[in-house]
């Protein structure tokens, strides 16, 4: 039961940290338009320089988004907290680390040995305007955890 009631805590702070990217990615990419003001070739350089610097960590909570938005599916099918490579349940102390894991610790330092990571991730921005089904996310209660 303590692990039911540990994910259930889990599903919550997903949901929250999810709400909270979206809106944060919302006013990211509104700040990345045109600014409107003249300025001289300094402050065009500063200003394009801070521009990269929000595109690139609007990429990163983008792609944290897109864990995070998996993690919650794999709630909702009963596959949460399940490592994607063995199939060992991964400890609470590390899914309340880094929830939106999906590999245990030896599956993770295998793949950083052999060099395999998500090297490949094309940030989805859409995701950061996409609430349908959000309230419906709340509906989960311990007892639609299927933990054996």
């Amino acid at each position: 039961m303590a692990r039911k009631d540990a994910l259930l805590r889990l599903h919550e702070n997903l949901l929250l940290k999810r709400d909270a990217l979206r809106k944060k990615l919302a006013g990211d990419l509104s700040s990345l338009g045109p600014s409107g003001s003249m300025g001289d070739i300094c402050d065009e350089a500063t200003e394009g320089a801070k521009k990269e610097i929000d595109s690139q960590l609007a990429a990163l909570e983008s792609r944290e988004l897109t864990q995070i938005e998996t993690a919650i599916k794999l709630i909702r099918e009963g596959r949460y907290g399940l490592c994607e490579d063995c199939q060992v349940k991964i400890p609470i102390a590390r899914l309340k680390a880094l929830p939106y894991t999906p590999l245990c610790i030896d599956c993770q330092r295998k793949r950083e040995v052999l060099g395999t990571t998500d090297e490949d991730f094309d940030p989805s921005w859409e995701t950061a305007y996409e609430f349908e089904g959000a309230s419906r996310d709340r509906d989960i209660t311990i007892g639609d955890l299927d933990v054996e």
